[in-house]
């Protein structure tokens, strides 16, 4: 890849702005086409690089001329654009396939239908003080900004299967899978098996001297290793098997062994809580031993993280009723640990856009925990079918200020509102920050 050649990016939102920057840094000519709006800060930071770009539109006769097509982890196959640009086979890569061209960092890359964002902020967190680490991916700023603006070492990837789709020699020193369930279906042709192909896509380049930490409880994980042979050395964790190379809990304590080198960390003073949460700390605290990181400043590190905003975070306490932000529980999995998680009758509210959801493995925690739910949707059909039997109380609303004062009245001191949607945020608001952010509010007016 050089100067002068022609490169669009498509999709003008915070990947497509960072490779934008990128490209223009190493000599592209450089188109930014977005089919819809670009937001304002995006537009000043185009005008102040000098950066061409087009909302509203395709120009299609500029973006068949393109050598190179970085394309918005958001934009499906089945659009016309993608379509036409197949058909002349023209390159599409993802934004963190184009960043990776240009840096000789070692990456960790973090991806999983669940915890990622904990274990991606968590892996960095331990490696930060010690290592010359940026954050990128998923999370914060692009990874193709970062390497345009400043040089670290190591970066800690969060990345998404739609991210993995579009990737040719993307290769990571160290590559965690936290777990795979279903998700984003609606993606990969309602076919589950394609959608699990492109989280293993993370492997894919790597060689003997690069690493797999993967959840070794996880049936979807453990099959596909049956059948599919990968170069990486593999290093699973487990809350329920030891292993002689591996990361396995025992006795409230982690125990990693790597090529017969072993370190013990106990969990008694851990900040994050739950089941799920110790594996993320697993994961996260595999990769720090393999990166060499001193077992004293693991703990420490561990001992003073402060968590993700938006996942199971503790907003307020009002007339002892615990308020619980859990918006970025975006698919089943992700509420199912939520209400595994919860130790009081809940008021739960839940609802977005469906991904082709089976809810049925919640139905022991509903009927469990459960005593009310408030569906925040513009189509609650299908939540009203699964659950209306379980519950005395179920409500249905088209706002957040509304579903928070439903709980309000619903919820006992003692008791806990939960939001944790298991679905897209996309049918009432701009995304699950969004979502969140607005809970947060409701709560605190109150």
């Amino acid at each position: 890849m050089s100067g002068a050649e022609r490169l669009v990016v498509l999709g003008g939102g915070e990947s497509g702005i960072g490779a934008a920057i990128l490209g223009k840094k190493v000599g592209f000519e450089v188109l930014v086409s977005d089919a819809g709006s670009i937001k304002q800060e995006y537009k000043d930071v185009l005008l102040n690089h000098r950066i061409e770009f087009e909302e509203k539109q395709h120009s299609m006769y500029r973006i068949l001329k393109a050598d190179l097509v970085v394309k918005s982890p958001g934009i499906p196959e089945k659009v016309a654009v993608i379509k036409a640009l197949r058909k002349q086979i023209i390159p599409i890569i993802s934004e963190i396939e184009f960043a990776s061209n240009f840096t000789d960092a070692k990456l960790i890359a973090i991806t999983g239908s669940n915890g990622k964002t904990t274990t991606t902020s968590l892996t960095h967190h331990l490696l930060k003080d010690t290592l010359d680490a940026g954050l990128a991916g998923n999370i914060g700023d692009s990874f193709a900004e970062q390497v345009a603006k400043e040089s670290h070492n190591y970066y800690v990837l969060e990345i998404s299967s739609f991210q993995l789709d579009d990737i040719m020699d993307f290769r990571p020193h160290i590559a965690v899978i936290t777990n795979i369930t279903p998700d984003h279906l609606d993606r990969y042709n309602y076919r589950f098996e394609d959608y699990v192909e492109a989280k293993f896509k993370v492997t894919m380049n790597q060689t003997k001297d690069d690493y797999l930490i993967y959840d070794g409880d996880d049936p979807v994980i453990d099959q596909w290793l049956s059948k599919n042979k990968i170069k990486a050395m593999k290093v699973p964790f487990s809350l329920e098997r030891e292993f002689e190379n591996g990361t396995y809990f025992k006795d409230n304590e982690i125990i990693i062994t790597i090529d017969n080198n072993k370190i013990t960390m106990p969990t008694t003073n851990l900040t994050l809580q739950g089941k799920h949460n110790l594996k993320n700390t697993m994961a996260a605290t595999t990769v720090a031993h393999l990166l060499k990181i001193r077992k004293q400043t693991i703990r420490e590190s561990l001992e003073n993280f402060q968590g993700v905003e938006h996942r199971l975070e503790h907003v307020l306490k009002i007339n002892k009723v615990q308020y619980i932000n859990d918006s970025k529980a975006t698919n089943v999995n992700a509420t199912y640990y939520a209400l595994e998680s919860m130790d009081a009758p809940t008021v739960w509210i839940v609802g977005g856009e469906d991904k082709g959801n089976n809810y049925e493995e919640l139905f022991p925690f509903v009927n469990e925990k459960v005593k009310a739910i408030i569906c925040l949707g513009i189509d609650n059909e299908k939540l009203v079918d699964n659950f209306a039997g379980m519950v005395d109380i179920m409500v249905e609303t088209q706002s957040m200020s509304e579903a928070v004062k439903i709980a309000y009245k619903i919820a006992e001191a003692g008791e806990n509102v939960l939001l944790s949607p298991a679905c897209a945020s996309f049918d009432l608001f701009e995304n699950y920050e969004d979502r969140g952010r607005q809970f947060k509010a409701a709560v605190r007016q109150l």
